[in-house]
């Protein structure tokens, strides 16, 4: 019997569900589109959506369940639900970057977050970052924060000589 994910995040589109999750399950690895929900005649007074077009996308990106839906233009994203994607390398780090920021807003970027084309905030974040900023030696870690605050993207390898 297949794993059920207890918590699925539900992300709400305007009426791009469906291109989202493509562009999305093409930029992470062990991803797919795994069902599509199309909107009926019932409840047309209510949702106004077209009978036959996509209502919800369940999709996996690298293991994790999401749906996207279609609800109409009333919400958009905003920067306080981001989605943080685990780096062990710069290569990493620079393929979602570049993956994930085209057609975004390039006027959000800042710090490892970025917005992507649908307004969705991803935070790319190296692991090496992290392991800087945990250090016990205060002046090590806070050096790696100051140089952090003033990228855009993240590069480790300037972390690693403010790290010292």
């Amino acid at each position: 019997m297949p794993l059920i994910q207890k918590i699925t995040p539900c992300l709400w589109f305007d009426d791009q569900a469906e291109q989202a999750a493509k562009f999305y399950t093409e930029i992470f690895k062990n991803s797919k589109i795994k069902k599509i929900t199309r909107y009926g005649k019932e409840g047309y007074e209510i949702h106004r959506k077209p009978e036959g077009s996509v209502m919800t996308v369940e999709f996996e990106l690298d293991g994790q369940a999401l749906t996207a839906l279609n609800g109409g233009p009333v919400f958009k994203f905003n920067e306080a639900i981001s989605f943080q994607v685990d780096c062990a390398s710069q290569e990493e780090v620079d393929y979602y970057w570049e993956k994930l920021s085209e057609g975004g807003d390039e006027n959000a970027q800042q710090c490892g977050w970025l917005k992507d084309r649908y307004g969705l905030s991803w935070q790319i974040v190296p692991r090496a970052l992290l392991e800087m900023l945990n250090d016990p030696d205060a002046k090590k870690s806070q050096r790696v924060m100051a140089a952090m605050l003033r990228m855009k993207k993240i590069d480790i390898e300037t972390l690693k000589r403010a790290y010292g």
